[in-house]
C-alpha cells in the first residue's frame, strides 16, 4: 500500500488488522415500497453504497490496496445490477430531492435548514448515481477487485441459513453463488461470509470441493481465541473469527460508537417530508424531545472514534501477540448497511479510519492476505454455530419460528423430488436447459432466505417476512404440481410468470443439481 499522506509513521504495531464488511439485502424489487420493501433498497443504496464505495474509489486513487475483504451476496448484487432497481433508484433519489425543496420552504427554521442539507445530499447522490452507477453496480465492484483495493468475498445464491439447509440444495446454491460472482466481475471468490456467520460440522468439505478457502464464523465459534485463523478439521479451509473486543466498540447489542448523543437518530422520523431531523441527544430521550441534527457538532466526534477504534486495535493486536508469542491477527466484522444507513456519519469515520490505521504502525489487509502471509495456528473442530442471539441457530429455528422451518423442510423437499423426475427420469440430465427446473430452484432458495426467520425472530416487519416466505412456498408448490401431474404447458406458464415477477440469477441452471447420490 502506498499513500500521500506526510504524517510520521508511529511505531510498527506487530500482526496484522482486518475489517471485514458483510454486504446484504434479500430480494426486494417488485415486493411492495413502504414501509418495507424496495424502500429498505433505495435507502441502503443512497446512504451506505454511494458513499462507501466513493470512499473506496478516494483511497483506490491515493494508492491504497488491500483495505478490506468485503461480502457482497448474489441476491444484492442482482439487485444492484437489475434494471428496474437502477431505473426506481434513480427515481427515488429526484423524490428525496423533491422533499427536500419542499422542506426548505417550511416556516419552521429547523425543517428548513434539514431541507437545504437534504437538497444538497441528495443532489451529490444523483451526480454520482449518473457517472458512476447508471450501469449497475458490478462496474463499481469489479475495478475495485481488479486493482486488489478489496478482497472480494462471495457467499451461497439466495442467502440461506446453510446448517438447516439440505445438503443438496446447500452445496448447490453456495457453487451457484461462486459462479454468480465469477460472472459478474470476472472472478471467482477464495473466501466467503457464510450466511450469518452459521455452521454446522461437514460444511468445511462442501467449502473445500467448492473452491472456498477460507470463511468467516464469530469469535464464540472459535471458543473466543481469535488470534489466529483456524483450519477446520481435517481440512484446509480456514475459519477466522470476529474479535468481539475490537468489533463491539463500533456496534454491540446494547452500545457502540453510532449512539453517541451529536449523531443523527435513525429511528425518529419528520413524518411530513420522511427525513431523520434529530441527533441522538441521550439513550432514554423520547422522539419528540430530541434536539435538532447539526453537523457542525459531529466532526470531532468522528475523529475521536476513529482513534478510539485505532488504539483499541493496537492494543488488541500487542495484548494477543503478547499472548500467543507471535503475530496476532485481529478481525472487525460488521453488516456494510451499518455504514451511512444505520449509522449516518459512519462512512466517513470508515475513510478516515483506513487512512489513519497505517499511520499509526497498523498494518492494514485482507483475510486472504493474513492466510497468505500465515496467520494461522492450529486446526480446531468447531460446534453449531452463528453470530445471531446466544451465538447457536434460536434465531432461525426456534420455537416463534417453526412454522417456516417446517415450511422449508416441506418445500424442499417437494421441490427436490420434481426436480429429481424432471432432469433424470431414467434418461440422465438433459442436453438443454429446463426452466421449469430452473423456476422451481429459484422459488425454493427465495422461499429457504434467512431473512425471513430472522425478520420474525426479531419482531422487525414480521408480516412482511412471513408473508414473502409464503408467496414463494406458493409459487414452487403450484409449479410442481403441474410437472407432477404431467401438466407441462401449464407448468411452463407458471413458471415464466414467476420468472417475470422476480427477474434474477438468469444463469442459475438446475441441471447443476447433485445428484441424489451427492456427486455433481
Amino acid at each position: 500500500m502506498s499513500t500521500t499522506a506526510a504524517a510520521p509513521r508511529a511505531e510498527k504495531v506487530p500482526g496484522q488488522f482486518t475489517l471485514v464488511l458483510h454486504s446484504h439485502l434479500p430480494w426486494l424489487a417488485n415486493h411492495g415500497r413502504w414501509p418495507v420493501g424496495e424502500e429498505w433498497l433505495y435507502q441502503s443504496w443512497a446512504h451506505c453504497y454511494q458513499p462507501v464505495f466513493a470512499a473506496l474509489r478516494r483511497l483506490a486513487d491515493d494508492g491504497y490496496t488491500d483495505l478490506i475483504s468485503l461480502g457482497i451476496t448474489p441476491v444484492l448484487a442482482a439487485q444492484l445490477d437489475d434494471p428496474h432497481c437502477a431505473t426506481s433508484m434513480y427515481e427515488w433519489l429526484a423524490d428525496w430531492q423533491l422533499r427536500a425543496m419542499e422542506a426548505a420552504t417550511s416556516p419552521d427554521a429547523d425543517r428548513r435548514a434539514m431541507g437545504h442539507r437534504e437538497f444538497r445530499a441528495a443532489a451529490g447522490a444523483l451526480a454520482d448515481f449518473e457517472s458512476q452507477w447508471r450501469h449497475g453496480g458490478s462496474p463499481q465492484i469489479r475495478p475495485l477487485v481488479s486493482a486488489g483495493v478489496i478482497e472480494l468475498l462471495g457467499g451461497p445464491l439466495a442467502h440461506p441459513f446453510q446448517p438447516l439447509l439440505d445438503r443438496r440444495l446447500r452445496q448447490f446454491s453456495l457453487r451457484e453463488g461462486l459462479a454468480d460472482a465469477r460472472l459478474r466481475w470476472g472472478t471467482q471468490p477464495s473466501g466467503i461470509w457464510a450466511p450469518e456467520c452459521a455452521y454446522t460440522p461437514g460444511m468445511e468439505q462442501e467449502y473445500a470441493a467448492a473452491g472456498v478457502g477460507h470463511f468467516m464464523v464469530d469469535g464464540p465459534t472459535l471458543h473466543g481465541d481469535t488470534a489466529l485463523g483456524r483450519p477446520v478439521g481435517d481440512s484446509d479451509v480456514v475459519a477466522f473469527g470476529r474479535d468481539l473486543t475490537v468489533s463491539y466498540r463500533v456496534w454491540s447489542p446494547k452500545s457502540g460508537y453510532p449512539g453517541h448523543a451529536n449523531y443523527r437518530d435513525f429511528h425518529t422520523y419528520d413524518h411530513l417530508t420522511g427525513f431523520k431531523p434529530v441527533r441522538v441527544t441521550g439513550k432514554n430521550v423520547p422522539g419528540d424531545a430530541k434536539k435538532p441534527y447539526d453537523p457542525a457538532l459531529v466532526d470531532p466526534v468522528i475523529d475521536k472514534h476513529v482513534d478510539d477504534f485505532i488504539d483499541c486495535v493496537r492494543s488488541r493486536l500487542i495484548a494477543e501477540s503478547d499472548r500467543i508469542g507471535r503475530p496476532a491477527h485481529v478481525v472487525a466484522a460488521f453488516d456494510t448497511e451499518l455504514f451511512g444507513h444505520w449509522w449516518y456519519e459512519g462512512p466517513v469515520w470508515l475513510e478516515r479510519l483506513m487512512r489513519r490505521l497505517p499511520e499509526s504502525g497498523i498494518t492494514v489487509g485482507s483475510l486472504a492476505t493474513a492466510r497468505r502471509n500465515g496467520f494461522v495456528g492450529d486446526p480446531v473442530r468447531i460446534d453449531d454455530s452463528s453470530w445471531g442471539s446466544g451465538k447457536d441457530w434460536r434465531v432461525w429455528e426456534g420455537p416463534q419460528v417453526q412454522h417456516l422451518v417446517r415450511l422449508n423442510e416441506e418445500v424442499t423437499a417437494t421441490a427436490l423430488d420434481c426436480l429429481d423426475k424432471r432432469l433424470d427420469g431414467g434418461h440422465g440430465i438433459p442436453d438443454v436447459r429446463d426452466e421449469v427446473a430452473d423456476q422451481i430452484l429459484r422459488e425454493t432458495l427465495l422461499t429457504v432466505q434467512s431473512d425471513w426467520p430472522f425478520m420474525i425472530s426479531k419482531d422487525t416487519a414480521a408480516g412482511y417476512a412471513q408473508d414473502r416466505a409464503y408467496k414463494h412456498a406458493h409459487a414452487t408448490r403450484e409449479i410442481c404440481e403441474a410437472s407432477d401431474a404431467g401438466k407441462e404447458q401449464r407448468a411452463a406458464g407458471l413458471a415464466a410468470g414467476w420468472r417475470r415477477a422476480d427477474n434474477l440469477f438468469g444463469a442459475l441452471d438446475a441441471r447443476r443439481l447433485p445428484s441424489r447420490e451427492g456427486g455433481f
